[in-house]
């Protein structure tokens, strides 16, 4: 029977009868290291014992036998709550060069997936590896390299797919439940959603791709995340963009960057969730990038090709507090506030 296949999610994982799950990528694990990559060295560290999880901290190089405090990312990997790790070449390469780009001290988390564990585990475990993060808020945390360079005044939340998905309710959450009781906010400076994981039984516009196997293969990865839930891909984790009962007006930052890809089935859940966040009442600033004919997390697969390195300029610039004002297919983005920046910088009237 531990041969015979129940389901097949092929190439994300097969399901046998014996209850056997067969992870068939991300499972490959890289360790950190104290010799410099790309500039920047890594550690393991245990942020839930009770649940044996860890974080893998990076910090460029140069900083390390300084006191300088960096912008913090906080990163949630992707893989549709089901595949990848924090520990995967994949995104051990990545936060490497991200941290390199954006000159920030970075954390990206492990949690525990689906389906052994349903949402919501993942979100609830990446609430507590946030709570473990601001236990260094004053400098007095387990992590060293969190309480001599971390710089809680400018944290920013990222991810990919999945990862981006839990970064958003991470970011609502913090608006509610003080992440450290010596904040007088949130404690969140921005976020960054990355090919964002949102969707809806009905599309979202009439852009949307109503191709119904895409559809369908959508929902079976949602719902193998999330088997308990009533609503299915409605789901109020999933349905952030068209639901009118979900209200995203109370988002826990200030400024967001959203990066989409043309060809993405997802690629309008992103422009939705910006132009809900500019309809509804939320005082921040938004910005959308769009990657002209890539798809879902290229720049993972294809971390060296043009696009991918000009993702991670936004990326990083947005980290370092660049303006990212641009013109993004056939979308009328103004770059008025640039120029305006700009002159008051240069004392230009």
């Amino acid at each position: 029977m531990d041969s015979e296949i129940a389901f097949d999610y092929s190439p994300l994982l097969k399901i046998y009868k014996s209850g056997r799950i067969e992870r068939l990528m991300g499972e490959t694990a890289v360790p950190p290291s104290l010799t410099p990559e790309n500039g920047v060295i890594s550690k393991d560290v245990v942020y839930s014992p009770d649940d044996n999880l860890s974080v893998r901290v990076y910090l460029p190089e140069k900083a390390a036998d300084t006191d300088e405090k960096l912008p913090l990312l906080v990163y949630f990997h992707g893989g549709g709550f089901i595949i990848e790790t924090a520990f995967s070449p994949t995104y051990h390469n990545f936060l490497t060069a991200a941290v390199s780009a954006s000159d920030c001290i970075a954390v990206s988390v492990d949690y525990r997936r689906a389906p052994e564990h349903p949402l919501p585990i993942s979100f609830d475990d990446s609430w507590t590896s946030l709570k473990w993060v601001f236990t260094h808020f004053a400098g007095s945390g387990p992590e060293s390299w969190l309480n001599k360079h971390a710089d809680f005044g400018k944290v920013f939340l990222a991810g990919d797919s999945a990862g981006a998905n839990i970064a958003h309710h991470m970011a609502m959450r913090a608006a509610k439940e003080k992440l450290s009781p010596e904040l007088s906010d949130s404690g969140i400076f921005g976020i960054i959603l990355v090919h964002p994981y949102f969707w809806s039984k009905a599309p979202v516009d009439d852009k949307e791709t109503t191709d119904a196997a895409v559809r369908s293969k959508i929902e079976a990865i949602w719902m193998m995340a999330s088997p308990n839930n009533k609503d299915g891909v409605d789901d109020p984790w999933l349905n952030v963009v068209q639901s009118d009962s979900v209200d995203i007006s109370g988002l826990g930052c200030g400024k967001v960057l959203v990066l989409v890809a043309e060809k993405d089935a997802l690629v309008r859940q992103g422009w939705g969730y910006k132009a809900k966040l500019e309809k509804n009442g939320w005082k921040g600033k938004v910005e959308l990038v769009e990657s002209e004919g890539e798809d879902h997390v290229f720049h993972l697969t294809r971390p060296d090709c043009e696009n991918a390195l000009e993702a991670m300029k936004k990326f990083a610039g947005f980290i370092k507090g660049e303006i990212l004002q641009l013109c993004v297919a056939d979308q009328d983005l103004e770059l008025s506030q640039f120029f305006f920046e700009k002159k008051r910088e240069s004392g230009v009237q």
